[in-house]
């Protein structure tokens, strides 16, 4: 009843905010990501929102968006209020394959809440949590955990990965840094091994993959199950496809330019669909440039645009670079 999902390849698309808009997710899920997550979402902003919306006859997924065409997709919550995380994941769990709860971001706004990584040096509060949003929900619920948070204390995942799988979570994500660490210096991928030997829940490792040869060598050392692509994934939704062709077949396809230009082309295609902020649709824009002879020069003029139209004939001027 709370089985995952079949998932069609071991490389997922991780969370990240301004970043994992619908839009994008699509397109990452057409190039072969197993698994797609939402932005990670306060249980307190689809709380207010799913009222909000309710008075107005509409659904929570006017707020919290996607597209069928995304499945499996699974949907990130952050909260430390068990109540209102419980009520949350009632709200967005007819409309989503999977119910994620994110104890793994290191941004201060949430770690100031006692949310996301910060709830690691909880470990009672976390086996009630998990204990009730389990039993709350019939879908599947995982988690996405941070190894610790400093160096002194980068282990507080082990017991929190087994006090989830004794509560019923089916899967966990580890993040191979520290709270402290933020995004700097290097993951431990040591500590992904340590995790999948000792839980029987399927492991994806999460950290430092930019490129196909990565994740292979990620799953050749940790033995973790699945693989989530997170920067390495901005501006490049094809890795998906080339981790999935370098696992099968060692090898894999460049992507050429006139491709790259087509994904973002149909990027913006899909994101008239959402409601996302123009200012995210730009930033898209600027990951895409990414290693494009003369990318600089356009980044620049991106940073000018005001419309998806000067945006997409800013692109064209690409081929001609």
């Amino acid at each position: 009843m709370k089985k995952l999902p079949v998932f069609k390849s071991k490389a997922f698309f991780a969370p990240m905010a301004g970043v994992s808009d619908p839009a994008f997710r699509l397109l990452c899920k057409e190039q072969g990501a197993g698994l797609v997550v939402t932005e990670l979402t306060s249980v307190h902003a689809i709380i207010a929102k799913e009222k909000q919306l309710r008075e107005q006859k509409k659904k929570i997924t006017d707020f919290v968006e996607y597209s069928d065409k995304e499945r499996p997709v699974s949907v990130q919550l952050f909260g430390n209020d068990i109540d209102l995380v419980v009520k949350a994941a009632k709200i967005v769990e007819p409309y989503f394959d999977i119910i994620d709860f994110n104890m793994g971001c290191p941004a201060p706004h949430i770690t100031n809440q006692m949310a996301g990584a910060a709830l690691l040096q909880e470990p009672g509060h976390v086996k009630e949590l998990f204990t009730r949003l389990v039993k709350a929900v019939k879908k599947p619920v995982t988690l996405k955990v941070r190894a610790g948070i400093s160096d002194s204390d980068k282990r507080l995942f082990l017991p929190i990965a087994k006090i989830a799988e004794e509560a019923g979570v089916k899967m966990v994500t580890l993040h191979a840094r520290t709270l402290k660490q933020g995004y700097s210096g290097k993951a431990d991928w040591s500590l992904i091994k340590e995790l999948k030997e000792n839980v029987k829940m399927p492991v994806v490792g999460n950290g430092d993959i930019w490129s196909p040869e990565d994740a292979k060598r990620m799953i050749d050392e940790t033995g973790c199950d699945y693989v989530m692509i997170g920067r390495g994934a901005m501006g490049n939704p094809f890795i998906f496809r080339q981790v999935n062709e370098y696992l099968e077949t060692g090898k894999y396809d460049e992507i050429a330019l006139l491709e790259k230009l087509q994904a973002f082309f149909n990027y913006l295609e899909y994101a008239k669909e959402y409601n996302i902020p123009f200012h995210a649709i730009r930033t898209q824009a600027m990951q895409f440039t990414k290693g494009l002879k003369g990318g600089s020069e356009l980044r620049l003029k991106i940073g000018k645009t005001k419309s998806s139209e000067e945006l997409k004939r800013i692109m064209l001027e690409a081929k001609k670079i």
